[in-house]
C-alpha cells in the first residue's frame, strides 16, 4: 500500500506516493494530465527491496498549480530537490509520454542522477516545427488525455465519459480508481481534472521547442514500445538507437496507456529489465524482441 506525502520545495509544495518496500530507489513519472496514481499496479507488483517514489508534477494531480514554471528545466529541478528530500543520490528512473522525453534532457545534463533509465512510449523525441503551434487548439480538442479535463456535470458524467477513451479501455477497477483520484469536484458543483490548462499550454510549448536526445547516453535504458502506441516507425525510433548506447527495446501489448490496459505484461518487462540492471548482466546492448 501506498502513503500521501508532500515535500515543500521552496516555490512548490510537490506530492507523491511512496511505496516504501526496501532500500533500491525507483522514481515513476507521469505523462501528461495523469498523476503518480497510475504506477499503483506496477508498484504492487514489484518485489520488497524497492523503495518507489511516484510524485504528482506541478500542475498535476494533488501538487501544487502555479501559473507558469513548466519549462523542463524547472520540472527537473523539482525532481532533483525531490530526490534530495529522499536522501537519493542516484535511482533507477521511469518516464511516459513528455516525462519520457524529459529523462534523456536530464540524463544529458546530470547523469549522476540515474542508475538506469526506463523510457515508456515517449512523446516525440526531436523539435517539434513552429508551424505545428497551429495544431494545438485542434489537438486540445481531441487527444484521448485532455478530453478528460471537463467540466462535467456530475461525477458519474464524467466516469461515462472516461470509459470511452483509450487509457481507460476495459474500465478495470485499476483504471476506474485512476481516473476518480484524477478529478475533483469544484465550488459551482461541476467536476473537472485536477490537471490545469496552464500546465498544458506551458509543457506542449516547451515539448515543441526542445529536442530530447542530442548526444550519446551510455546509462542503462529500456524502451517500452506498446503495438498501439505512438512509436510504430523506423524514423520514430532512429534517435533512440543512434544515441542510447545500452539500449534495450521491448514490445508490449496494449497502447500508449499500456500500464492501464496491459499491466500484468509492462510490468513483468519492467520488472526483468530492473533485475537485470541490478545483476550486472544487462541484455547485450541494443535488443530488440519484437
Amino acid at each position: 500500500m501506498s502513503t500521501r506525502q508532500t515535500v515543500s520545495l521552496g516555490d512548490i509544495n510537490l506530492s507523491y506516493l511512496e511505496w516504501k518496500k526496501g532500500t533500491e530507489p525507483l522514481l515513476l513519472l507521469h505523462g501528461l494530465a495523469d498523476h503518480g496514481g497510475v504506477w499503483s499496479s506496477l508498484a504492487a507488483a514489484l518485489p520488497p527491496h524497492y523503495h518507489i517514489i511516484a510524485p504528482d508534477l506541478r500542475g498535476h494531480g494533488d501538487s501544487d498549480k502555479p501559473k507558469t514554471g513548466y519549462q523542463f528545466a524547472q520540472i527537473i529541478q523539482d525532481l532533483q530537490g525531490l530526490m534530495t528530500h529522499l536522501g537519493w543520490e542516484n535511482a533507477h528512473i521511469l518516464g511516459h509520454s513528455w516525462t519520457g522525453k524529459l529523462l534523456p534532457l536530464w540524463a544529458t545534463q546530470t547523469p549522476q542522477y540515474f542508475r538506469s533509465m526506463i523510457l515508456v512510449d515517449p512523446f516525440f523525441i526531436g523539435k517539434i516545427p513552429r508551424w505545428f503551434r497551429v495544431t494545438f487548439p485542434f489537438l486540445y480538442r481531441v487527444l484521448p488525455f485532455l478530453q478528460a479535463m471537463g467540466p462535467f456535470e456530475s461525477e458519474e458524467a464524467a466516469c461515462a465519459i472516461a470509459q470511452q477513451l483509450k487509457q481507460y479501455r476495459g474500465w478495470s477497477p485499476l483504471q476506474a480508481q485512476v481516473f476518480r483520484d484524477s478529478i475533483t469536484q469544484q465550488s459551482d458543483g461541476t467536476w473537472r481534472s485536477k490537471f490545469t490548462q496552464e500546465a498544458r499550454d506551458g509543457v506542449f510549448e516547451e515539448v515543441m521547442h526542445i529536442a530530447g536526445l542530442t548526444q550519446p547516453l551510455s546509462i542503462p535504458t529500456l524502451f517500452i514500445k506498446p503495438e498501439g502506441g505512438l512509436n510504430r516507425s523506423a524514423w520514430q525510433m532512429q534517435p533512440y538507437y543512434t544515441y542510447l548506447t545500452h539500449l534495450t527495446v521491448q514490445e508490449v501489448p496494449g497502447n500508449h496507456w499500456a500500464f492501464l490496459v496491459e499491466p500484468d505484461a509492462f510490468n513483468q518487462q519492467v520488472a526483468a529489465f530492473l533485475v537485470e540492471v541490478e545483476s550486472g548482466v544487462g541484455r547485450g546492448g541494443i535488443g530488440n524482441s519484437g
